[in-house]
């Protein structure tokens, strides 16, 4: 199986950058692809981006496009979602999750980290 936790969540204000981190330990990481969630109270959890396992395709929710990247290193079993401009609507938990098939934004995957808390101020 797959280990996944999750860090560099805070506060921060509007318009500020967040940088998470999900490191991964276990089975073979470049194996897998990756995605970032998040969910909000009283919400669903939602799709936000997504990674291919060689990093060369990545699918991203509307709302995340243009602000949000994820990013991944194979040789850290690390994957990233780099935050810019951030909104107060951004303010979630937010969670990765490894993928052992194709990924993308309708993927059921396999594993999940426990979260990491970003909130946006106004």
């Amino acid at each position: 199986q797959v280990q996944l936790v999750e860090s560099g969540g805070g506060l921060v204000q509007a318009g500020g950058s967040l940088r998470l981190s999900c490191a991964a330990s276990g089975r073979t990481f470049s194996n897998y692809a990756m995605g970032w969630f998040r969910q909000a109270p009283g919400k669903e959890r939602e799709f936000v981006a997504a990674i291919s396992r060689s990093g060369t395709i990545t699918n991203y929710a509307d709302s995340a496009k243009g602000r949000l990247t994820i990013s991944r290193d194979n040789a850290k079993n690390t994957v990233y979602l780099q935050m810019n401009s951030l909104k107060p609507e951004d303010t979630a938990v937010y969670y990765c999750a490894a993928d052992g098939g194709r990924g993308g934004p309708t993927a059921t995957y396999d594993y999940w980290g426990q979260g990491t808390q970003v909130t946006v101020s106004s």
